[in-house]
């Protein structure tokens, strides 16, 4: 294991921040070069793409919609003023732990200029506490001991309630252990367990849940705490964030599309894939837009539910179990993000992201133009705010303009100076297609690696082995197809890095060793 390199290429602060080499071989395949379908060019398919493009492989990326970047993409709309902008499914956090995605990303921004740091990471609770993580120190168990410290959410009786055994599994978290251990609880059991203070879990444990869109009583206990883990007590980068200074299409996908070009990868957006079968030369056949075409391998960079459809749809791929537990696999509830262009500008003081709690199904607030340069545009322009809403997790079945109302009357509570301002313009996106992560769910997630050596799988909700989760498992297991693919040309792949992937201290590693593991019921009943 090797440390990040200061300067140039910035890796992170984290000096236990852990390398995966890639392993030996030719830079570039020889002779003439096999062809890769990559299927879906959401953040999976494009880490996967860039790799094998890059090693000279004839790449060809089929992505159903009309854009790039998947659930981070985006798309032109027109306001009624007559501005065209750009509207996409809503705000997205690009975390300093996040080694791979940026590796991504520095293929056209090296210095990485096109993301911005947002000075704070405020999170509110309808009771009125508040919580921030800007003057949080960074290395564990600093980290740790900081938040209790400065957070009003922790009072002196809550801390003495705690059960410090049970919580010791938070303290050394490796992959897959972590899951042998806990994911057969919910992340709401395992926090009763714990006796971890109401507010306190509001604030700081259900921030964590939420971002995979899951109720904490529905999301397995060994994903929250590998996310507990990545951001908090396993890293020392920090729970700071950036985000992308301009829409997503500008700041992120329009360069990477024009680097493919450059390395003679196609991409063909509107066009979805209908049908994948091996062929006995150990290719495949790839149906789509009316016609067949043959590539010596596939990836696989889809939803859940695509991932479902195509292979229920393609009788040939994969084994039996293989496809049964794809068939298996469960997508979180709805969830809703409604973008509001106001007359009037919020207050000076609001910050360009707020976590809220107590609210409704309200879960942030965002205001684009303290960050996006389009949104600054448009305010300048008009005196106005664009505000963006969040509900993640959303109960089946509620009526969408019930709930698009709810939202802006959250609004009005947070922000009170809304109440007077008039909504010029709004768009309202309704979603369906997040992995979701259940209790007991791991073993039917599939790996990278299939029945079939030429086909792969990459997305967020691909076992990786790794400490990653979110938009860096995505990255993280887009690289991992194509060094699979380029190992059977016996060309080098993609080196990797992640968060260290076990609890810092050894002698809270030794205590956490002793916890025994639960099964799911025991768990669920303590």
């Amino acid at each position: 294991m090797r440390t990040p390199r200061q300067g140039g290429a910035r890796r992170g602060r984290d000096r236990r921040a852990r390398v995966l080499p890639a392993r030996p071989g030719a830079p570039r395949v020889q002779g003439t070069p096999p062809s890769v379908a990559v299927v879906g060019a959401g953040i999976a398919g494009l880490a996967a793409a860039t790799v094998l493009a890059e090693r000279g492989v004839a790449v060809t990326v089929y992505e159903k919609r009309p854009y790039l970047g998947g659930r981070v993409g985006g798309w032109p709309t027109g306001l009624r003023d007559g501005t065209t902008v750009t509207m996409s499914r809503g705000f997205h956090a690009f975390f300093r732990q996040y080694y791979n995605l940026r590796g991504l990303l520095r293929r056209t921004d090296p210095g990485l200029e096109r993301l911005v740091a947002l000075p704070d990471y405020p999170l509110l609770h309808a009771g009125g506490l508040r919580d921030s993580f800007r003057h949080v120190p960074r290395t564990p168990p600093l980290s740790a001991l900081g938040f209790v410290a400065l957070s009003p959410s922790f009072r002196l009786a809550d801390l003495r309630a705690m059960d410090p055994l049970a919580a010791l599994p938070l303290l050394d978290v490796r992959v897959p252990e972590v899951y042998d251990r806990l994911d057969g609880t919910s992340a709401h059991a395992f926090l009763d367990a714990v006796g971890f203070p109401e507010t306190a879990r509001h604030l700081a444990f259900e921030v964590f849940s939420r971002s995979f869109f899951a109720d904490p009583r529905e999301l397995s206990a060994a994903e929250m705490a590998l996310m507990f883990h990545i951001y908090f007590l396993g890293s020392a980068e920090g729970l700071l964030f950036d985000v992308p200074r301009a829409p997503f299409p500008a700041a992120l996908w329009d360069p990477l599309a024009g680097y493919l070009a450059r390395h003679r990868a196609q991409v063909r957006t509107g066009t979805p894939v209908e049908h994948v079968a091996p062929v006995p030369d150990g290719g495949f056949m790839v149906a789509s837009d009316g016609a067949e075409r043959r590539h010596d391998g596939v990836v696989l960079a889809l939803d859940g539910a695509g991932l479902r459809a195509l292979v229920e749809h393609c009788g040939n791929l994969g084994d039996a179990a293989w496809r049964e537990r794809i068939g298996r696999l469960r997508t979180a509830p709805p969830f809703l993000v409604s973008r509001l262009w106001l007359d009037r500008p919020v207050a000076p003081d609001r910050p360009g992201f707020l976590g809220t709690s107590g609210f409704g199904t309200l879960d942030n607030i965002s205001v684009l133009e303290r960050y996006e340069d389009e949104a600054a545009r448009w305010c300048a322009r008009t005196g106005g705010s664009v505000v963006e809403l969040h509900a993640y997790a959303v109960p089946p079945g509620s009526a969408r303009d019930v709930e698009q109302k709810r939202l802006l009357g959250q609004l009005h509570r947070v922000y009170p100076e809304t109440r007077t301002a008039t909504v010029v313009d709004a768009r309202h996106e309704w979603h369906e297609d997040c992995p979701l992560f259940p209790v007991g769910g791991y073993g039917d997630r599939p790996t990278v690696r299939t029945p079939h050596p030429g086909l792969v799988v990459a997305g967020d909700l691909v076992r990786t082995g790794l400490p990653v989760a979110l938009m860096e498992r995505a990255a993280t297991s887009g690289f991992l197809a194509a060094n699979a693919l380029l190992e059977r040309w016996g060309v080098r792949g993609q080196t990797l890095w992640t968060v260290p992937d076990r609890g810092r201290s050894a002698v809270l590693r030794t205590l956490a060793a002793r916890v025994p593991v639960e099964s799911g019921e025991e768990a669920e009943e303590g």
